[in-house]
């Protein structure tokens, strides 16, 4: 049986896997800001306010999680549970032999292992920010979390890996049917626009750790 505990919790570990404060996770999903507040979800009257399934559904598609793994952070008690992820440093992931065509990690040489909470998404790896190209958002030491499988939409940070070779880390500004643009993290480099054509795999930036 869900409690009106679980079903909150799960809603504020959502939000903090995806980087939102509960309040930030509310307006991502085009809902009010206070829609997910602690003093909301006891009504004045002393009665239980539950979120409704369609504030539910929202916050899914706002962070692209799926039910699955919104069932297993209900489901989680102690905290979400913990996994190892793949690691590699952002310049070392240019190596086209590191990665599958599909942007998988290969895994073997070259890759180190990190524990971090399981994000239910066993392709998930993690690049290691090395220099200063990306600061003030990203620093280097700071480890960026990467899904190739999430989905990305405009104003989500995405790592890209060209062809070529060469790794972006940026935010997806416009997508169309032949070109990408990208934002640039830092202002002292300028934004790119990239063929579809000389993109080797997308990835979705899903967490952070500074």
């Amino acid at each position: 049986m869900l409690s009106h505990e679980q079903i909150w919790t799960a809603i504020d570990r959502l939000a903090e896997r995806h980087g939102f404060s509960a309040s930030g996770l509310a307006r991502r999903a085009g809902l009010d800001a206070t829609s997910f507040n602690r003093s909301k979800r006891i009504g004045p009257d002393g009665r239980k306010r539950w979120p409704s399934t369609e504030s539910v559904s929202k916050v899914l598609a706002a962070t692209g999680a799926s039910l699955d793994e919104f069932l297993r952070l209900i489901e989680a008690r102690d905290g979400p549970p913990r996994t190892m992820i793949p690691l590699i440093g952002m310049t070392q992931a240019g190596a086209g032999r590191l990665f599958t065509d599909e942007g998988m990690p290969t895994g073997g040489p070259g890759w180190e292992e990190i524990e971090f909470p399981d994000l239910a998404d066993d392709r998930a790896f993690a690049l290691e920010v090395q220099g200063d190209s990306m600061a003030p958002l990203y620093r280097d030491g700071d480890v960026l979390i990467v899904s190739p499988t999430a989905g990305v939409r405009k104003g989500d940070r995405v790592v890209v890996r060209l062809v070529a070779g060469e790794v972006l880390a940026k935010e997806l500004k416009r997508k169309t049917a032949r070109t990408i643009e990208l934002a640039s993290l830092n202002p002292e480099h300028e934004d790119r626009v990239v063929n579809v054509s000389d993109i080797a795999w997308i990835g979705r930036v899903m967490w952070v750790r500074q």
